[in-house]
């Protein structure tokens, strides 16, 4: 049995993996680190009431195939799925680390079962038995997902290669965004407090939670002490986000992001990625200034 430490530990370390497939299944980082939160509260639960759990990874990465299936149900998703009569057996082939790479939108055009069996193999290592066990299906059916998932997302990246998606907001939002980057790349924190509500927000994915403009005011400060940050306006998965950059390292990507929700001009919640680095792995991003 498991101390809490050793159990806390465990989920920590399980965390990065957890998110690699939850944000390939869902095809987005934010969501797929949404969904990660949900199934680590439930892992918690599930200890409290004593359920027997004989390999944590298997059950949540089982608890999150379901979980993304509803989120994709709720978007009102429709998957269209070709099969063909032969297929060769790929499914013991060697893995292709490839896919780790491929954008998220690319693995959302494939079925929700292809897409788990390519990502669980290919991108995680897990065995074909595994696979099943996971999904809930037959052995033959997994099987049978990782070589059509395969063959489907080859064809996607070779011949579709979809662009980055842009985000849709009004240019007020826009502004208040740019407005913000500036304030930051400045160094004009106190510019910042002001824009903040009473009740603002801030979620320190992976570390800590903030609440009300006194305890947030001490998260700016951290932020004026870093000198090694850049900061610029860009864009994760379609939604507007400030990316950071870090000067030590190479400038070809940002190393986390932010987003921000605004009302009424004013600042109500912030998510920084700042301690949640993998959650870039795979997203698609885009700089726009």
């Amino acid at each position: 049995m498991l101390t809490d430490d050793e159990f806390e530990r465990l989920l920590s370390s399980l965390r990065p993996r957890l998110h690699r497939y939850c944000a390939r299944m869902v095809g987005s980082a934010v969501e797929g680190e949404d969904l990660v939160q949900e199934v680590m509260i439930r892992a918690v639960k599930a200890r409290a009431s004593e359920t027997q759990i004989d390999n944590l990874e298997l059950w949540m990465l089982r608890v999150s195939y379901n979980a993304s299936l509803d989120m994709l149900r709720k978007r009102s998703r429709t998957q269209f799925v070709r099969f063909e009569d032969e297929l060769p057996d790929l499914a013991e082939a060697t893995p292709q680390p490839e896919v780790a790479t491929i954008g998220f939108r690319a693995l959302l055009q494939i079925a929700p079962l292809q897409r788990c069996a390519v990502v669980l193999k290919d991108v995680l290592g897990h065995s074909v038995g595994e696979i099943a066990e996971i999904a809930n299906c037959t052995t033959p059916a997994a099987k049978s997902a990782l070589q059509r998932g395969r063959l489907r997302l080859k064809e996607i990246v070779e011949r579709d290669r979809p662009d980055f998606l842009l985000p849709l907001v009004d240019e007020n939002t826009r502004q208040c965004l740019a407005a913000y980057v500036d304030a930051f790349r400045t160094g004009d924190f106190d510019r910042i407090r002001q824009m903040l509500s009473e009740e603002v927000r801030v979620d320190l994915v992976n570390r800590l939670k903030l609440s009300g403009r006194g305890q947030v005011s001490s998260y700016f400060t951290r932020y004026a002490e870093a000198k090694r940050w850049q900061y610029a306006l860009g864009a994760i998965d379609g939604m507007p986000a400030m990316l950071v950059y870090d000067r030590t390292a190479p400038l070809d990507k940002p190393t986390h992001f932010a987003i921000i929700d605004w009302k009424a001009n004013q600042i109500v919640a912030i998510r920084d990625f700042l301690f949640s680095s993998y959650v870039l792995e795979g997203a698609d991003w885009v700089r726009l200034n």
